[in-house]
């Protein structure tokens, strides 16, 4: 469907906002003692309390559509051009999620893909979506973040456990005007493959294949926690005070920074790093972890509906992960109906 919208160059405009958690709460103690840490030590480290974990019989699909449907309602209808599913946990390794995705939605003959940049992948999505607006190839797209993290942490491993959950979220964008409140600015993305084996899958691609026997180990997340602490902070620091620069906007004039859940100790030195203060920093880490690409949108509809983001303000929102991968855009909040 070609966009409607006439004169200049359309922009992306967000009209629709949900989220899906699993309903399965992990407290901090449920893995403490397997882990050899305390409830303390997880939350001092990390900022979570407790994640959400899907069951066996819920898998990436399933709650990319939940999510999908939340952010359609909220845009007032079922309706959309496209549908791009950002995951590092698809349901398989073929085909892609997002046509499936798309017919739960009632969605058959939507285009559909999947997108993978792992904890950038739902802002890489906005960007992808922001483009395909401004060619006028769609008028409106669906983009999700959805994650099964729980698919890929070594439930023993002090570094990654404690800190990964499961969800998805999902944003409606429209053609619209550059200058209505929803529209998102200028994006600022980046990537460095020699931080590759940073986060990482280390087995079930075609370079390190399965093999299907006993003694294969299983595919897990693998971090070095302490490196890519240090690389977030510089490039979530470089890529939001580009975003900000590009709005025509300084740092001090953002009301709120959405910025993806990875640790709660990155916001604080973001915060301090860009002499910023730390109440201008959206959080849910607390209670839902860190969820991939599922975090940023995750955060932005909580922040809605707890009434911690309001029509009106400035906001930036930026994501780093795996690739490594980083992005950043800003905008102004719009008036959006989400549910309670």
């Amino acid at each position: 469907m070609t966009a409607r919208t006439s004169g200049g160059v359309p922009a992306a405009v967000l009209c629709g906002l949900g989220s899906w958690l699993p309903p399965a709460v992990v407290p901090n103690g449920e893995l403490a003692e397997r882990l050899g840490v305390t409830d303390a030590w997880i939350h001092q480290r990390s900022g979570v309390r407790s994640r959400r974990r899907a069951d066996d019989g819920t898998a990436t699909v399933a709650m990319a559509a939940e999510a999908g449907a939340r952010a359609l309602k909220s845009q007032g209808h079922g309706q959309v051009d496209a549908v791009l599913l950002a995951t590092a946990t698809p349901d398989r390794v073929t085909p892609p999620c997002a046509p499936e995705v798309a017919a739960r939605l009632g969605l058959t003959g939507a285009a559909a893909v999947d997108l993978s940049a792992a904890c950038s992948g739902f802002v890489y999505g906005l960007s992808i979506a922001a483009g395909c607006i401004a060619a006028r190839t769609f008028e409106r797209v669906l983009v999700i973040g959805a994650e099964t993290m729980s698919a890929v942490v070594d439930p023993e491993d002090a570094v990654t456990a404690p800190i990964f959950g499961d969800g998805a979220a999902a944003a409606v964008v429209r053609a619209g005007d550059p200058g209505e409140p929803g529209a998102l600015g200028p994006f600022v993305l980046g990537s460095d493959g020699g931080g590759a084996e940073l986060i990482h899958i280390p087995r079930g691609g075609s370079r390190t294949r399965y093999r299907y026997t006993a003694e294969e180990p299983h595919a897990h997340v693998r971090m070095d926690g302490r490196e890519v602490f240090r690389r977030a902070l510089e490039h979530l620091d470089g890529a939001l005070t580009r975003a900000v620069e590009k709005a025509g906007w300084t740092p001090a004039e953002v009301d709120r920074f959405a910025v993806h859940q990875a640790n709660a100790r990155i916001s604080r030195s973001l915060a301090v790093r860009m002499n910023v203060p730390e109440e201008r920093w959206l959080s849910n880490i607390a209670h839902v972890g860190n969820t991939s690409a599922a975090s940023v949108p995750i955060l932005l509809d909580h922040a809605v509906r707890d009434g911690a983001l309001a029509a009106g303000e400035r906001v930036a929102v930026a994501a780093f992960g795996a690739g490594l991968t980083w992005g950043a855009t800003t905008l102004v909040w719009p008036e959006l109906s989400v549910d309670a």
